[in-house]
């Protein structure tokens, strides 16, 4: 028969789970904030780009669920913005930080989002986000299983970020790939961390029609496919 904690042993045991609950904060709080040190914060060269950056540095303080570190979003709006592209597909909205970021590309590119979230809370996060922002005027928001909804889906799509359940992401592949134009990109969150779906790996890099890079890899990992022509 096991004997009950001792009050001594409980209080030690409660010490110990604080310190390292502490300790687990303290770490993501640095992994959040670590910059490469040659960057600098980016710069708005307009009102409406300045008002979407103040709003995404109020969410990556205040809220949870970013999604994607910062350096993640940067990039998103520089394959965006550096391809002109105008339809956006995002499956995993949360609360709608990786959104922004695709977003001020494009108001710069005339284009739209269109993203996918099954949780409501985040979808309505996002929402809100986008309004304060000035954004939500250039997206569509579902709410809904994307598994469901991405096939209802018709016009080409020049872009694709895939962020959401893991086990999902090659079943995304398969349906969104055919509406990707050619010379268009297929970009995947989470290739380092958590291990991504080795299915997924294998079917965007084992394929002749595509091309895979890795990127950001000492982080969460971005996967950056292009759609052959």
């Amino acid at each position: 028969m096991k004997r009950p904690f001792s009050s001594k042993r409980r209080s030690a045991l409660a010490a110990s789970l604080a310190l390292g609950a502490v300790a687990a904060l303290s770490s993501a709080s640095a992994h959040a904030q670590r910059r490469n040190p040659l960057e600098r914060p980016p710069l708005g060269n307009s009102p409406e780009e300045s008002r979407v950056l103040a709003v995404l540095d109020e969410i990556h303080r205040t809220q949870r669920y970013l999604s994607v570190p910062e350096a993640d979003g940067r990039l998103l709006r520089m394959l965006v913005e550096s391809t002109g592209a105008k339809q956006v597909v995002e499956i995993g909205t949360s609360t709608g930080y990786s959104g922004l970021w695709l977003l001020i590309a494009l108001m710069k590119t005339g284009g739209r989002l269109t993203t996918y979230e099954i949780d409501r809370g985040r979808h309505e996060a996002a929402r809100a986000n986008y309004d304060r922002a000035g954004m939500l005027k250039l997206a569509t928001l579902v709410l809904g299983d994307a598994h469901a909804e991405v096939a209802k889906l018709k016009e080409a799509v020049d872009l694709v970020f895939i962020d959401a359940d893991r086990e999902g992401y090659l079943d995304y592949l398969r349906k969104l790939s055919p509406l990707v134009r050619a010379g268009g990109l297929i970009v995947a969150h989470n290739m380092a961390s958590p291990p991504p779906d080795p299915r997924y790996v294998d079917a965007v890099t084992a394929n002749s029609a595509y091309d895979t890079i890795f990127l950001n890899m000492h982080d969460a990992g971005v996967g950056v496919t292009l759609k052959k022509r």
